[in-house]
C-alpha cells in the first residue's frame, strides 16, 4: 500500500497577488515530487475553520503532512497554526516546529535572541521603546513589518533618516495607525546581500543578490517589484550569483558559520533560508531568518539546492528525511 502525504498550504483567492498565488506553485511541484516518490498525495487549504481542517486531516489518515501553509488569512502572525494543530493531532509535518515559525516570524524577538547569542543583527528601533537616544550624523532606517516579508511591507516611505529614537517611534506608531499592522525600523545597510538556503542543517551552495546598474541612492532592497513585477527595473536588474573570487571565500565560510548558529539557535528543522547584509568593512549582519522559504522552481532555495547536486525530487526527499517521526507516520489514535 502506498504511503498517504497531504500537501498542506494556505488556501489563496485566484485574484490573489503574486507573493500569495505563488504556494500554488509550490503545491504542484511538491505534489509531482511526492508520487514520483511513490506518496499517495491530497492538498488541503489551510483556513481559521481549523475544525473542518483537523476532521480532513483526520480523514485522510496521512503518514506524513507536507506544510507550506506561508500565512492564514492573509496575516503571516498565524503561520504557527498549521504547525501547531499538527502537533495537536501528533502527525508528523515537514519543516520547523511550531515555535520556531512563531519566534522567527516576529522579527524583533528573533533580533532579540540573536543579539542575546552574539550574531550580528543591524540595530533597531520598536514602537513599544521610550528613549531620547540622539543620531549624528543621522542615521538611515528601513520601516519593516514585525510579520510579513519585504514584498508585503516596502514602501516609498519605508526609508527614515533617523535624527533621534522618539521621533522614529512616533513614526512607527503612526503607521501602526494606519494600517492596523506592527512595524519596526531597522539600521539600513548599504552592502552586499546574501540568502543563506540550508538543508536539514547543511548549508546549501551561497549566492549573492547583486543589484546591478542601481543609481547612486536607490535602495538596494527586493522587494515586491525585484520579485514579482517582470516589467519593472527592479525585477531585470536584481540578479542571483554563485560564483566568487578567491579573495571571497573567508567571508563566505562566515555566513556559512552564522547561519548554522541560527539553525541551532532557532531550533529550525528541515529547511530555512538565512538573510544577510555585509557592509563595507566586510562585516556580516543577519536580517531574518525565514522558517518556511519558498520553494517553487524558480525560487532562490531551489536554485542553491540545484547548484549543491540536489535535484527537486531528491531536495523534497531529504526534507521528508528530516521529519521526527516520519517513519511511523499517521493521525494518533
Amino acid at each position: 500500500m502506498k504511503r498517504r502525504a497531504v500537501i498542506l498550504f494556505n488556501q489563496v483567492d485566484a485574484d490573489a497577488p503574486k507573493d500569495d498565488v505563488d504556494v500554488l506553485a509550490q503545491v504542484d511541484s511538491v505534489g509531482q515530487a511526492l508520487k514520483t516518490l511513490g506518496y499517495a498525495v491530497t492538498t488541503i487549504g489551510f483556513t481559521l475553520e481549523l475544525g473542518s481542517i483537523r476532521d480532513q486531516l483526520e480523514k485522510s489518515r496521512p503518514d506524513l503532512v507536507f506544510n507550506l501553509t506561508e500565512s492564514v488569512a492573509g496575516d503571516g502572525q498565524l503561520i504557527y497554526l498549521a504547525p501547531a494543530l499538527l502537533d495537536h493531532l501528533r502527525i508528523p509535518y515537514s519543516g520547523c516546529p511550531k515555535e520556531a515559525m512563531f519566534i522567527t516570524s516576529h522579527k524583533p524577538i528573533a533580533k532579540w535572541m540573536m543579539q542575546a547569542a552574539g550574531i550580528p543583527t543591524p540595530e533597531w528601533i520598536e514602537a513599544s521603546r521610550h528613549s531620547t537616544e540622539r543620531f549624528d550624523p543621522p542615521r538611515r532606517y528601513l520601516v519593516k513589518s514585525v510579520w510579513e516579508h519585504a514584498s508585503n511591507w516596502f514602501s516609498d516611505d519605508s526609508l527614515l533618516e533617523v535624527v533621534d529614537a522618539a521621533t522614529a517611534v512616533d513614526r512607527l506608531r503612526q503607521r501602526r495607525s494606519l494600517s492596523g499592522r506592527e512595524f519596526f525600523a531597522e539600521r539600513y545597510i548599504d552592502g552586499r546581500e546574501f540568502n543563506l538556503s540550508l538543508l536539514a542543517g547543511e548549508t546549501l551552495a551561497v549566492p549573492e543578490i547583486r543589484f546591478e546598474g542601481y543609481a547612486a541612492g536607490k535602495l538596494k532592497v527586493v522587494d515586491y517589484r525585484a520579485k514579482w513585477e517582470e516589467d519593472s527595473f527592479e525585477f531585470s536588474h536584481t540578479r542571483r550569483h554563485f560564483d566568487f573570487p578567491a579573495s571571497d571565500q573567508p567571508l563566505l565560510e562566515e555566513l556559512r558559520r552564522v547561519a548554522r548558529h541560527c539553525w541551532d539557535l532557532f531550533s529550525l528543522r528541515g529547511y530555512a533560508r538565512v538573510d544577510f547584509r555585509v557592509d563595507a568593512q566586510n562585516r556580516p549582519w543577519v536580517l531574518e531568518v525565514n522558517a518556511n522559504p519558498c520553494i517553487s522552481p524558480d525560487s532562490g532555495f531551489v536554485a542553491a539546492a540545484e547548484r549543491s547536486g540536489f535535484d527537486y525530487v531528491h531536495l523534497v526527499e531529504r526534507i521528508i528525511a528530516d521529519i521526527p517521526g516520519a517513519a511511523e507516520g499517521g493521525v494518533a489514535q
